[in-house]
């Protein structure tokens, strides 16, 4: 195998396939990246597969003998972000894989490519999305997404298919989120859905807004069953990446969004977001920041007894009855970061009751806006 290809291209691709590299691979062959020529064409195809997350990355080069090798993911990672603005020659030569750039020189050891697994195949593709609206909402929903490996259920991302709709849910049972976008679907009557672990959805999206569109590839049964795939245009190739499904019943929390409220109030979202940080720098580990929400003004308290306290006042909107409620601080600070929107909307049923916060784009029924999380209040200290 030899080629020649341009220095930031294959920095770019070889980043992108070894995002997704094992720290500590069951299997030596698992830390490898897989380099190998187009066959009929010029360009190579870098792969990655750690028997959950594949990753493959095409891309343009110049190809004088075709080939394949496996060399460390890692190492060639950093070296190629280290080397010249120059263009990279790489050669195969036995054991060895040469890399020369400019008056950069390096010799890598190769791995057994016949011990390395088999890349599974895509889905068929189910639709295509706007690859920045996809980023977005996937950081939206990925908020409320456990963290909490012995409940490996939390720790995904339910994405909802029907027709032109898609729904994305994740909740650690302390908070939930729900973000809905359009998107272009290959058949009006779809239907699907999946549990994809949130940590590689959320990498995924953010990896992929180089093109414009995202395809997403979830099999509703059959061949592919059981792995979603994505694919984006970037750096004059293809990169696509699929992952198995987590398994388990995801929990019915729909129903958990009431359709009435006691009490709504509008706060501009950056002046709450600054008010909570400073009052919460008083707040002991595990207590809650009160809220009490009365005509036009929302007053925030942290701390007790002989303890720090602080408090503050600032402008809101209320419509409805007077409430005070607690939330975690970082939990109420996740989800007001998330929102983006300048105001945001706090609907309280009952002080015991979660509350139920969106933003201005969700109210005025712009779908691909439509972010709501809810967030469980905390015991207030008396």
């Amino acid at each position: 195998m030899k080629f020649t290809v341009e220095r930031d291209v294959l920095a770019d691709a070889v980043a992108w396939a070894a995002r997704s590299l094992p720290v500590r691979p069951s299997v030596p062959v698992l830390a490898g990246l897989l380099i190998e020529t187009v066959e009929g064409g010029d360009g190579l195809q870098l792969s990655t597969f750690d028997y959950e997350t594949s990753a493959r990355a095409t891309l343009p080069a110049s190809v004088q003998d075709e080939g394949k090798a496996l060399v460390s993911g890692r190492l060639l990672a950093d070296i190629c972000r280290s080397l010249p603005n120059k263009p990279v020659e790489m050669t195969v030569e036995g054991s060895k894989v040469s890399l020369v750039c400019g008056s950069a020189r390096f010799s890598l050891q190769t791995m057994p490519v016949e011990e390395y697994p088999t890349l599974p195949d895509m889905p068929q593709a189910t639709g295509t999305v706007r690859s920045d609206l996809f980023a977005n909402a996937v950081a939206q929903a990925v908020t409320a997404a456990g963290r909490d490996d012995m409940l490996p259920v939390l720790t995904g991302v339910r994405i909802e298919i029907e027709g032109s709709a898609i729904s994305l849910l994740a909740t650690d049972r302390f908070r939930l989120s729900l973000r809905e976008l359009e998107w272009n679907p290959g058949a009006t009557d779809v239907s699907a859905a999946a549990l994809v672990p949130a940590k590689v959805l959320a990498d995924t999206a953010k990896s992929l807004t180089s093109g414009t569109e995202v395809t997403i590839a979830l099999a509703s049964s059959g061949a592919g069953e059981g792995i979603i795939g994505f694919e984006g245009a970037a750096g004059g190739g293809v990169r696509r990446t699929t992952t198995r499904l987590l398994d388990g019943e995801f929990p019915k929390v729909r129903t958990l969004f009431p359709a009435q409220h006691a009490t709504v109030a509008r706060v501009d979202r950056a002046t709450l977001v600054e008010s909570v940080k400073r009052v919460s720098l008083v707040a002991e580990r595990n207590t809650a920041v009160q809220l009490a929400f009365s005509a036009g003004v929302l007053t925030l308290d942290a701390g007790s007894g002989d303890e720090a306290l602080a408090t503050e006042q600032i402008e809101a909107v209320v419509t409805g009855e007077d409430i005070t409620t607690g939330f975690n601080p970082q939990f109420l600070l996740d989800g007001l970061t998330a929102l983006e929107d300048p105001v945001v909307e706090l609907a309280f049923t009952q002080a015991s009751k979660p509350a139920v916060m969106s933003g201005a784009s969700s109210l005025d029924g712009d779908v691909d806006g439509a972010f709501r999380y809810l967030l469980m209040p905390r015991r207030l200290l008396s």
